[in-house]
């Protein structure tokens, strides 16, 4: 154990628990009675509730580590993403959420198999879960490592393989247990304390860093736009016009690719759109989405704030407070290590590394109960209950089905975390790049997902072969896409070759595309792909199954 890891650190981590204990108590206390208790609150959450429980799982520990990276090795452009999450969610809003509450279904996939037929809702299904799968199980990774850095002083590049595993199995523990516990009610009210955890940890340090900073708030952000990154911008630069295929937060990646992301995200991703299926009303939801994306706002300019006073602590020691001066040197950290959690190691005084770490856990709870509950929801709901129907077998109890609904969440939990596990010796043997595509690895599952429910809801063609093959012709565009690949297929292009027979100053096999436009080619591929289907039936969008009522949600 390092022994900057002090007794006030350890105060903070048993307060951190304390808190976990007594929400999970006071959720305890309420029986689930049947899966819409478990899955869907009985769709009973107030929107404020809904909004900052979605705005907390969108700050996950890869925000909480790498956000404060981006702004100290770059400028701040990752805060014009919010420009499309912002045009997103409006549409999500007012025409995805009404679409999944007239259609009155568990999953949002449920919306699917009415529109399109039962085989596109279990190919959404099954993308939405793999996807998932990878993407919680790489944050729980990236969780993992600070834990190792600050608890047990490991290197931030070659930490402990035990120090790894137990940070990975506690989190995973604690994850399934209080997603068990209260269903996705207990989720949303957890989140709520989670979001003030975290926010706090991360106030505290920009306190810490204002107060080591012998400067004002006006010349520390003059300082900065004084100072240009290797894409020629300054580090205050928030909207970029560039038009550099491989910069993922232009202007134009904004407007057109993340707008998509944030699309797919809210709006065909059930980890996003589960929280909005909790509330009374489609209204209800539609304003939790929106306030959603305005807390998220703040919140990422909070952690990109950090990195950005990073920079001056390690880079201009001439603007720090005359003690502080002799513990930098104007050295930066080592290339590599994550700055933030080095900051908490190296010069965080007592007490500072147990709050971080119960922020960085609060972030990366949050994230993953949310995605626990909405993998359990999917393979209870997608692929369970339609198998139960095809065998004949009759309707289970309301008991039943919250036991049946519990399993899956463990289930799920057991998949992510050996899915991080699996990322810690993938990381060994093929270097960092493992954690770069995880973090990225739902834009695969998205492009195709994205253009299955865009066909569904807004249009009348597309059947459940379409749907299937717009998934599968996303995944393949996406990942022909990678710089791993597009050298491999373009060199089949006369010209293009290893051995050219004209020399070029330019050949496509050099091409490098941000993740934005990589979403943006792989879902116009797959649209046109699903449109090409012809229309299922008749059946009008959102008509209620025989016997439900549009107030209750139907167990299949």
């Amino acid at each position: 154990m390092t022994d900057r890891f002090t007794m006030l650190d350890w105060l903070g981590l048993a307060g951190y628990a304390a808190l976990l204990i007594g929400t999970g108590w006071w959720f305890s206390r309420k029986k689930q009675r049947s899966s819409s208790d478990y899955f869907l609150a009985g769709r009973s959450m107030p929107a404020w509730a809904v909004a900052v429980s979605t705005a907390a799982t969108a700050i996950s520990a890869a925000t909480f580590v790498g956000v404060p990276e981006m702004a100290y090795a770059g400028d701040l452009t990752y805060l014009a993403a919010n420009i499309g999450a912002i045009l997103a969610i409006l549409v999500v809003a007012f025409v995805f959420v009404p679409a999944f509450y007239r259609a009155n279904v568990t999953t949002v996939y449920g919306l699917l198999e009415q529109r399109l037929g039962p085989g596109a809702r279990t190919a959404a299904s099954i993308a939405f879960l793999v996807g998932r799968v990878f993407s919680s199980g790489a944050r729980l990774y990236i969780a993992a490592i600070p834990a190792a850095m600050i608890i047990w002083g490991d290197s931030p590049d070659s930490a402990n393989l035990s120090h790894l595993l137990v940070s990975i199995g506690a989190l995973t523990a604690v994850g399934i247990v209080y997603t068990l516990i209260g269903g996705v009610r207990s989720v949303i009210w957890t989140d709520i304390a989670q979001t003030v955890v975290f926010v706090t940890a991360a106030g505290i340090v920009v306190a810490i860093l204002l107060t080591r900073i012998d400067a004002s708030i006006p010349e520390i952000w003059r300082t900065l736009g004084e100072q240009t990154t290797s894409r020629d911008t300054h580090k205050t630069t928030i909207i970029s016009t560039s038009g550099e295929p491989a910069a993922a937060y232009t202007l134009w990646a904004s407007v057109i690719g993340m707008t998509l992301l944030y699309l797919a995200a809210y709006g065909t991703d059930h980890d996003m759109a589960q929280r909005m299926l909790t509330c009374k009303t489609p209204a209800s939801g539609g304003r939790s989405a929106i306030t959603a994306v305005i807390l998220q706002v703040p919140l990422i300019a909070l952690f990109l704030g950090i990195g950005s006073l990073l920079w001056i602590f390690h880079h201009r020691p001439d603007m720090l407070v005359e003690g502080v001066r002799d513990e930098t040197g104007g050295a930066g950290p080592p290339a590599g290590s994550r700055v933030f959690i080095r900051f908490i190691v190296d010069h965080g005084p007592a007490g500072l590394s147990g709050l971080t770490i119960a922020g960085l856990y609060a972030a990366a709870l949050s994230t993953l109960n949310s995605g626990l509950n909405a993998m359990g929801a999917s393979l209870y709901a997608d692929l369970y209950l339609p198998l139960r129907k095809r065998l004949g077998k009759p309707d289970a109890s309301p008991k039943s089905e919250v036991r049946t609904g519990r399993f899956f969440v463990m289930v799920a939990g057991v998949l992510v975390g050996c899915f991080a596990c699996f990322c810690v010796w993938w990381q060994r043997t093929g270097g960092l790049l493992l954690i770069d595509l995880a973090l990225s690895v739902m834009t695969f599952a998205y492009a195709g997902l994205l253009a299955v429910f865009l066909t569904a809801i807004l249009t009348r063609r597309g059947n459940s072969a379409s749907a299937l093959a717009a998934i599968l012709t996303g995944f393949i565009v996406v990942a022909a896409l990678q710089p791993a690949w597009i050298g491999a297929w373009t060199a089949l292009i006369p010209g293009h070759g290893p051995t050219p027979e004209i020399a070029d100053d330019w050949r496509l096999g050099e091409l490098r595309l941000a993740f934005p436009w990589q979403l943006t080619i792989g879902f116009a591929a797959s649209f046109v792909v699903c449109i090409s289907g012809k229309r299922r039936s008749t059946r009008q969008l959102g008509n209620p199954r025989e016997g439900s009522s549009p107030t209750t949600v139907p167990s299949n």
